[in-house]
């Protein structure tokens, strides 16, 4: 008998990864808040809304009981659009007493109005003393990709650094491949962030810009994302790793993100609301702009071009305004020599 794993959320992540640790050979509970797909990934095994063209390991079984899914659970991961994580923890939480499995998280945000990481979240809301970490599972990931064995390689980050090693080794094979990193802060933020600049550079493509273009965005959205992260107190080595510049490229180029996609329909001229109406799936860019807006503006940090983004989609800026003022800004040095290489405190 393999120890059980509970996958929350069967969207096209979390459909991917509860798929791979059945390849894996590990006993796995898909849970979905949605009772019509349990039969479609149970008997089917299809999940035709999110990956219609990926057929499920038969053993992959899903289920809309979270008590069910979640008992005997030795790991418990967290695969539900941000701001939902509160309301399924809300729900775990009381069936945690006794059981202490290791809490994991492979969201990519940050919740509105309290501004807060998906860990911060988990750990306001589960009860203390009943679970281990939480564990960050983040990095350049598109399930489409992992679905066809792409080789991918993501960070596992937690303060206690064994209970990520047991992340690491339930999801390594030869293809999949984590890393393990203690700035958990750095982390989260570095996979929020990128999906805000991922908009932007989805906005380009629809505008027809070029490549030029395209590597100013990414790296100067960079500069922006390290210079916020170390503001709040992440190690600034961080951003140059896999869930920093590496989800950031990747979010950033492929007809797989949602918020590349999200930003090339507007860059065409298409409405926000009918972008997101289309989409299907949440794009966690739009809601994380806004985030980003309050904590630029809390920390006292020039985001420029995250600033520029969320007067895109919140107050309604015409794309090719912002981006005239964004290149009519006084010239400034390339680096920030105020930020520093030395790591930074360590944060939960």
């Amino acid at each position: 008998m393999t120890e059980k794993i509970a996958v929350l959320g069967a969207g096209s992540w979390g459909t991917v990864l509860a798929n791979l640790l059945v390849e894996n050979g590990k006993t796995v509970a898909l849970w979905t808040h949605d009772p019509k797909q349990v039969p479609e990934i149970n008997e089917q095994h299809r999940n035709q809304h999110y990956l219609p063209e990926f057929a499920l390991h038969d053993d992959l079984k899903a289920t809309s009981d979270l008590k069910a899914a979640i008992n005997g659970a030795a790991v418990i991961l967290f695969v539900v659009p941000t701001n939902a994580i509160r309301s399924v923890a809300e729900q775990v939480g009381p069936l945690l007493e006794g059981t202490q499995p290791i809490i994991a998280h492979a969201a990519k945000g940050l919740e509105l109005n309290s501004k807060l990481r998906v860990s911060q979240v988990l750990q306001a809301v589960l009860p203390a003393g009943q679970y281990r970490g939480p564990v960050v599972i983040s990095g350049p990931s598109h399930a489409e990709d992992v679905s066809t064995k792409d080789i991918t390689t993501l960070t596992v980050a937690a303060t206690d650094v064994a209970a990520a090693q047991v992340v690491q080794r339930l999801f390594m094979n030869d293809y999949f491949r984590l890393y393990t990193n203690t700035d958990v802060l750095g982390v989260e933020l570095g996979a929020a962030l990128k999906n805000v600049i991922a908009i932007g550079a989805g906005a380009l493509h629809g505008l027809g810009y070029g490549d030029n273009t395209k590597a100013a965005l990414m790296t100067r959205g960079l500069a922006e994302i390290t210079r916020l992260g170390t503001h709040m107190g992440a190690n600034p080595m961080t951003f140059i790793g896999l869930s920093g510049v590496g989800d950031l490229i990747v979010t950033c180029t492929s007809v797989h993100s949602r918020n590349w996609r999200a930003g090339n329909a507007l860059g065409q001229g298409q409405e926000l609301a009918d972008v997101l109406a289309n989409m299907g799936m949440v794009v966690e860019g739009v809601s994380t702009a806004k985030v980003v807006h309050e904590l630029a503006r809390e920390q006292d940090c020039d985001m420029p071009i995250s600033e520029a983004i969320y007067q895109v989609l919140y107050q309604g800026a015409p794309i090719k305004t912002v981006i005239t003022d964004l290149m009519a800004r006084e010239g400034k040095p390339e680096f920030d020599f105020g930020l520093t290489l030395q790591t930074a405190p360590k944060q939960v």
